[in-house]
């Protein structure tokens, strides 16, 4: 039985039908509120307490564990949101992600087109850089394999090559900075990845289809330390074993 709401409702000279009344229920509902503790509805129960001029919480106790439990379950989740494309990021926020690291910077990806559209990305970079952020580039080798395959599969007429070397240009700069390093890969890109110290998106590649018409999904990283993020973070680590430093200069 719930006696911290009967003791209210008596304090209060409320009855259950004049409860029921006020949260536009069926009395029997109310009953089952009082003698097997059932917890109502919120929107319910903020009514119920606003009648009784109570806290919710004091009312029904198992609203805090209830609430608790929520709480501990969103804060265990990686998964910070899922957006329906790359494309729907704005520039704002890859700005702000960028511009507000403090440890680490990694990108992977085969061109990278839209970064390097960025106004000023490369002195962006070059800035978090001189303020002790490690920067790591990984664009794909335009004269790979991997790339030509994917060149192919995207049907995108043998442009795949000149578009990574359009892209990498935007970033000469940042190669002379302590900090910063751009590498090229030859791997099979099966996703596109960007990580920003604790935060990292991960863009899977759909056979045929650009990586800005695939979903993006934002993950945080958890002190457990065998979740999304590590995994994806170990793939970019694989992939930057293997490439190859980027040399505008030879």
């Amino acid at each position: 039985m719930n006696d911290r709401l009967r003791s209210v409702m008596l304090q209060q000279c409320m009855t259950v039908q004049a409860l029921a009344e006020a949260c536009a229920v069926d009395p029997k509902t109310v009953e089952r509120w009082l003698s097997k503790s059932r917890v109502p509805h919120r929107r319910y129960r903020w009514k119920a307490a606003e009648q009784l001029g109570a806290d919710e919480v004091y009312l029904w106790p198992a609203v805090a564990e209830q609430k608790l439990h929520r709480r501990q379950a969103e804060s265990n989740s990686e998964l910070v949101r899922l957006h329906l494309n790359r494309a729907a990021v704005s520039r704002d926020t890859w700005h702000k992600l960028i511009s507000e690291s403090e440890e680490a910077i990694d990108v992977l990806v085969f061109s990278g087109t839209f970064l390097s559209q960025m106004p000023n990305i490369g002195k962006l970079l070059a800035d978090r850089a001189r303020a002790g952020v490690e920067v790591r580039i990984c664009f794909g080798d335009p004269d790979s394999q991997a790339v030509a395959m994917r060149d192919k599969e995207e049907g995108l007429e043998d442009t795949l090559a000149a578009k990574i070397r359009a892209a990498r240009t935007y970033f000469r700069s940042i190669t002379s900075e302590d900090n910063c390093e751009v590498r090229l890969h030859e791997t099979t890109l099966y996703n596109s990845i960007f990580r920003f110290d604790d935060d990292l998106l991960a863009n899977p590649h759909a056979w045929g289809q650009p990586a800005s018409a695939n979903p993006l999904l934002h993950f945080r990283r958890l002190d457990i330390g065998t979740g999304f993020f590590d995994h994806y973070r170990e793939s970019f680590e694989a992939v930057w074993k293997s490439a190859v430093r980027w040399n505008p200069d030879i």
